[in-house]
């Protein structure tokens, strides 16, 4: 198993450790500052974790970045919605397998990157977990748009991805009194293959963020 996988792994499981300690905690003290404000903004900045499943791929995952806005509503004492804007950054590696499906997806015998820009549209549902409302579960769709891809292949059209993706997104949040940490899961169900249909290219990736609210 890949360094990055394992790392990503068990900070969930730190993170989820975490999120049943602090609930706990709030069971036996519970003050005002536990509830939620009606309305917040904030910032994201978060590592972006990502992979691409297919066979013209490798499987190991690749760390970039990842920036974006939300305004978070709570019209429900213990539900509200977080709609959020994102640019992000990803990147994945051609494997020797591609050779057997694309030949066009090499550069002599060199394996190849590709990277993309991507702006994401998600829409989050967050439920609070135990007493407290400062630790959520999220869950919710995501649209993702390519705006710019680069597989640095000479005379390939660079146009081998669809323009857009739709995913599934599940994480924890922690909200602090300024300041937020969480972590996500998003999981693509559209076949990024702009090219024909012989294999399936679905993305995959991991979160891991802080930020400030307002």
């Amino acid at each position: 198993m890949h360094t990055p996988v394992i790392l990503t792994k068990a900070f969930f499981i730190s993170l989820f450790s975490f999120t049943a300690l602090w609930a706990g905690a709030q069971k036996k003290k519970k003050t005002e500052q536990d509830h939620e404000r009606f309305f917040r903004v904030g910032a994201i900045a978060a590592a972006n974790i990502n992979s691409i499943d297919g066979k013209s791929f490798t499987k190991d995952y690749k760390f970039n970045y990842q920036l974006g806005a939300f305004i978070l509503i709570n019209p429900i004492t213990r539900i509200g919605i977080q709609p959020e804007v994102h640019f992000a950054q990803s990147t994945s590696t051609y494997s020797d397998d591609a050779g057997q499906i694309y030949d066009d997806l090499r550069s002599g015998n060199n394996q190849v990157k590709a990277k993309m820009d991507v702006i994401k549209l998600i829409g989050l549902v967050n439920v609070d977990i135990g007493s407290s409302q400062r630790v959520k579960w999220q869950v919710g769709p995501q649209w993702s748009m390519i705006i710019n891809q680069n597989t640095g292949i000479e005379g390939n059209a660079n146009e081998i991805f669809k323009k857009g993706d739709f995913s599934g997104v599940t994480g924890i949040w922690i909200q602090l009194p300024f300041v937020f940490i969480g972590a996500r899961y998003e999981h693509g169900f559209t076949n990024l293959n702009n090219i024909d249909n012989r294999d399936t290219w679905r993305s995959r990736a991991f979160q891991v963020m802080a930020g400030v609210t307002f």
